[in-house]
């Protein structure tokens, strides 16, 4: 069903490989409405809150009020939801019936409509996404909350483009170095060693599939990078690290929270990038990711749920990703 409407949804979009890539987001979420009739008028505000109003009510409650401030004269509503969005728990019960896309007031960017209400980020700023495209799969996120309860965890999207708009603004600098402070220790330099037989099968392979991905990254940056067989990492090249840390400094809020999120999930800024440039696909780095841990799996066996979870999680957080940075990119679809 979540197909479905995303196949409607981004119907323009021609690239199969990422609308590929998209539909292998879970979509099919949880969630449906709730509200308290609003003592004003109707008004086109959605947003979440960390109100301490109404306490004796249940804190997952969605509530629709008039706003507090007397700057504003014209009389509007928003809907406040508790701070839980940000945690992944069940948040309240879904309050809208339609969810549309359309242009922002100021012509620059997309927005995403829940019935007559503009969707807001958690700190209330205006959800302004680059590209229709992006904003489409969002609604979708939306679209597919049913009647029990908004789950964000459903919504990685969304979640995504929040942390552009918020956090990546306000904390560019510490992610750049947060990112470069692992770079030493990136998995791809990581190197099981040779002489030892019960490594010797996981270096065949780090050789096999990590070794063209080094390679194109000498050839994109201009610096050979160093592996090491040391559990404590080893020291890159002052040129490459650099040079790295020049491409993340010139990377937009939405390309950095992406790769942000991708390094995270492959412990690997070189995956990240991979992905970023288009060295790599998403199947491809999943790959990369679980190269040891598949060889012991094929060794000894998947272990239900644990192996299989752990899978399915890394899937989705790639997959999500990698989707947001594409879809975020203006010039993508031409």
């Amino acid at each position: 069903m979540a197909a479905s409407l995303l196949n409607k949804a981004l119907k323009p979009i021609k690239h199969p490989n990422f609308l590929s890539a998209l539909r292998s987001l879970n979509f099919s979420s949880i969630a449906t409405a709730h509200g308290n009739p609003s003592d004003g008028p109707s008004s086109s505000s959605f947003t979440f809150d960390n109100a301490n109003n109404n306490k004796e009510k249940d804190d997952n409650s969605i509530y629709i009020k008039p706003p507090t401030s007397n700057a504003s004269t014209e009389k509007t509503t928003s809907v406040t939801m508790p701070m839980s969005f940000m945690t992944g728990s069940i948040v309240g019960k879904r309050f809208y019936e339609k969810v549309t896309t359309r242009e922002s007031d100021d012509g620059v960017g997309w927005t995403v409509m829940l019935d007559y209400r503009t969707l807001k980020t958690p700190s209330k700023r205006p959800l302004k996404l680059p590209t229709l495209a992006l904003a489409k799969a969002i609604a979708a996120e939306w679209e597919y909350q049913q009647t029990d309860g908004i789950r964000p965890f459903t919504m990685p999207l969304m979640k995504l483009a929040c942390t552009a708009l918020e956090r990546v603004p306000l904390t560019r600098t510490k992610i750049i170095e947060h990112l470069m402070k692992k770079f030493d220790q990136d998995l791809v330099f990581c190197r099981a060693p040779e002489d030892n037989t019960l490594t010797a099968g996981v270096h065949a392979r780090q050789v096999e599939k990590v070794d063209p991905l080094l390679s194109w990254l000498n050839s994109e940056f201009g610096f050979q990078p160093i592996v090491y067989s040391s559990f404590f990492g080893g020291k890159q090249g002052e040129g490459l690290s650099k040079a790295v840390e020049n491409l993340l400094k010139k990377t937009d809020d939405c390309e950095l929270a992406a790769i942000d999120a991708l390094a995270a999930a492959a412990h690997s800024l070189v995956i990240a990038l991979g992905i970023f440039r288009g060295k790599l696909q998403i199947e491809e780095a999943i790959e990369l990711i679980r190269l040891e841990e598949d060889l012991q799996v094929d060794k000894w066996g998947l272990v239900e749920g644990g192996h299989d979870v752990d899978i399915a999680d890394l899937k989705v957080q790639i997959s999500s990703a990698t989707v947001f940075l594409g879809l975020s990119r203006k010039n993508f679809f031409h």
